[in-house]
């Protein structure tokens, strides 16, 4: 799941910024992102043929991916501001450096907000397909009573806040 989660927060951001800002009307994202999330399980479910046995979580982590990513590659593209007339007019350089100057300005802000949801994810995930992964020792010391890993879980949560609050004073 930990893997997904590095897949996604890396994906979303090269794609957005390979896309630009007109990402977020672009008919085939929208057309991905459409069906309730759980349908492409359910696809996956259904057009898994028997005689393989049971999806692994190989496939069931593409399926993951393929109903998170489009959604949060067009939540990056409409945050991000149009780039016509400038930097439009100075070239595509100073368009791909636009691009990557916003793209790196949103990161901390799109992390921050969407880490926790991620991390809810994961834990469902791992309790359907009964694995053993991150969440599932991060419940476990919860469970245990284990002060360090809580105090260590919100120092992390109190940095991704602090990174998004030096970006408002810019």
């Amino acid at each position: 799941m930990l893997l997904l989660l590095v897949i996604l927060g890396l994906a979303a951001p090269a794609l957005a910024g390979w896309i630009g800002p007109n990402g977020a009307r672009h008919w085939m994202l929208a057309l991905l992102e459409a069906p309730p999330d759980f349908l492409w399980g359910g696809l996956l479910l259904a057009s898994w043929p028997s005689a393989w046995g049971p999806p692994g979580l190989t496939a069931f982590g593409v399926a993951f991916l393929v109903a998170a990513l489009p959604s949060e590659v067009r939540w990056l593209c409409a945050t991000m501001p149009a780039e016509s007339p400038f930097p439009g007019a100075y070239g595509l350089a100073a368009v791909r450096r636009t691009r990557k100057t916003v793209i790196l300005h949103l990161m901390p802000r799109w992390l921050a907000a969407r880490l926790p949801l991620w991390l809810t994810a994961a834990l469902v995930l791992e309790r359907i397909f009964a694995v053993q992964g991150f969440g599932s020792d991060w419940m476990q010391r919860i469970s245990n009573r284990d002060r360090l890993g809580i105090a260590a879980w919100m120092l992390v949560f109190a940095l991704l806040w602090r990174t998004t609050r030096n970006w408002e004073r810019r």
